[in-house]
């Protein structure tokens, strides 16, 4: 039996029945790895050796009689993670030697849980990006069109799990990039609630791992099923012990509901700053049908939603405030310029992107005071529905587009151009509050790419949009193996390959 394919309960469940071993597991991994990653470029800093290691020990464990959620199964890493002995660059050259001598807080978890790690997957240059790219590893192409991007931060984690590289992975979400790779790629992923899982360890290279804060990043799970995410999500959740000094683990309460028939869900299809592609409405479109046709109470608008278009605006100032930080002191000071010749009248997107990389900490405190009367107006809507589905960009994987000057990127959306960063806004609509989303694949658009939507659920009740993605798959479907990638394609052609260092 191939195993390359099967979820991490499956696979769990397999290892406990003694019908495969770790090391049966890890091996497969590594030669579907050897053989099948130059299409993709997934796998950017393998760790094979360690990974056979490590199996043979939870092969030896096992034997002993002990079991722990992930033992033996084998999984990957986003390279931003710190991985003792392995390099953490976030794609950037000058780090490209560095390397950290203790795992994060994440990293230290999988092993615990008994997972194998298989090694770390691609990412764009320092996370900033909606495609994985950068100098030192090359590009990460989409395995179910190599033309087309497997989507950023945590593309290369995307791609390994639609290509078959180990049985979970996890990244990190800001702007979108669990839930935009998996949508791309057709797996599923899942935004924390802000503050859920420990972020320690996962930090740029050379800085210190401390117990920060985050604003509004998360680090979460990405799986091939729905259940997996929850199996994955119950490892990485609680606090830090250097923050609280208490024990790994929280008891998040359960899902609201067990049954579909029982949902109150609100979908969104529209968006006033940016349209919503074809492909993705249908998507949409799918699940709604589904919902109303298991028994869900479906609404389409309700007063009690938070503006739209002012969420995306305080969205867009947090994170764009947050993104310049670090910026040169001249390069700060000519956006201090451009941002002073705005019109008073210019309320784009554009704008709202300018002005927040200049925020004064007086005019951050004032849009922090705006992103808590959305989070009360999100309690409101939460008690009277259980989630909202919605699009997570505006349209499926598009193609490469290496043009450093990320502001004058373009999207295509059914035709017409719009700006790049104007498609975050969805993404933005659960990370800004905070709130906990679940990624889901519904399908395949007329040309063959994934689509994929986001449950968003209320703050820190993350079980009931995974409760609910679970009941979605039994009813649409999930994970699609690429064509390419599935028993019996073959190998790779070279000319396939996107290609490593390009």
């Amino acid at each position: 039996m191939e195993w390359s394919f099967q979820t991490a309960e499956d696979v769990t469940a397999a290892l406990r029945a003694g019908d495969v071993t770790s090391v049966e597991l890890t091996d497969e991994a590594i030669a579907r790895i050897e053989r099948e990653d130059k299409a993709v470029n997934a796998i950017c800093v393998p760790d094979f050796d360690r990974a056979r290691a490590a199996a043979r020990e939870a092969d030896r464990a096992r034997a002993r009689g002990e079991d722990r959620p992930l033992l033996g199964v084998p999984v990957t890493v986003k390279e931003s993670y710190n991985v003792a002995g392995l390099p953490t660059t976030w794609g950037m050259p000058e780090y490209r030697d560095f390397v950290p001598d203790e795992d994060a807080v994440q990293v230290s978890r999988l092993r615990a849980a008994g997972a194998v790690v298989l090694g770390k997957t691609n990412v764009p240059l320092g996370l900033q990006d909606l495609q994985s790219f950068n100098e030192i590893y090359g590009t990460t192409g989409n395995p179910w069109d190599p033309a087309r991007t497997s989507g950023g931060s945590s593309g290369g984690s995307a791609a390994a799990l639609a290509a078959g590289f180990g049985a979970l992975s996890i990244g990190s979400d800001i702007g979108g990039s669990l839930r935009t790779p998996a949508h791309f790629c057709g797996v599923y992923a899942h935004k924390p609630t802000l503050g859920l899982a420990a972020s320690r360890g996962m930090v740029p290279p050379a800085t210190p791992a401390l117990p920060v804060d985050l604003d509004l990043a998360v680090v979460g799970p990405m799986a091939r099923a729905a259940r997996d995410l929850t199996l994955l999500l119950d490892v990485m959740a609680g606090p830090d012990p250097l923050t609280l000094g208490v024990a790994h683990g929280l008891t998040l309460p359960p899902a609201r509901h067990r049954r579909l028939s029982d949902f109150r869900v609100l979908v969104l299809d529209a968006h006033p700053c940016v349209p919503t592609g074809s492909a993705v409405r249908a998507g949409v479109a799918r699940v709604a049908d589904a919902l109303a046709d298991g028994g869900a109470r479906v609404e389409r608008h309700t007063p009690l939603l938070p503006d739209l278009a002012e969420a995306a605006t305080v969205y867009t100032q947090l994170l764009f405030s947050g993104s310049v930080a670090r910026f040169p002191l001249e390069a700060y000071e000519r956006l201090r310029t451009r941002a002073a010749g705005l019109g008073a009248d210019d309320q784009s997107l554009g704008a709202a992107r300018l002005r927040g990389m200049v925020l004064s900490h007086r005019d951050w405190i004032e849009v922090d005071n705006r992103r808590e009367l959305h989070r009360h107006g999100w309690r409101r809507l939460f008690a009277e529905f259980d989630a909202v589905v919605c699009p997570i960009t505006p349209t499926p994987a598009f193609p490469h587009d290496h043009d450093p000057d990320l502001l004058a990127r373009r999207i295509d959306i059914d035709g017409v151009e719009y700006p790049f960063f104007d498609q975050l806004v969805w993404a933005g609509l659960a990370t800004m509050p905070g709130l906990p989303a679940t990624a889901v694949p519904t399908g395949l658009s007329p040309d063959g790419l994934p689509v994929g939507v986001q449950l968003i659920g209320p703050m820190f009740e993350d079980r009931t949009p995974l409760r609910l993605a679970e009941l979605l798959e039994e009813r649409i479907g999930g994970f699609q193996v690429p064509p390419s990638f599935g028993p019996g394609a073959g190998r790779r052609r070279a000319g396939d390959a996107i290609g490593a260092g390009s």
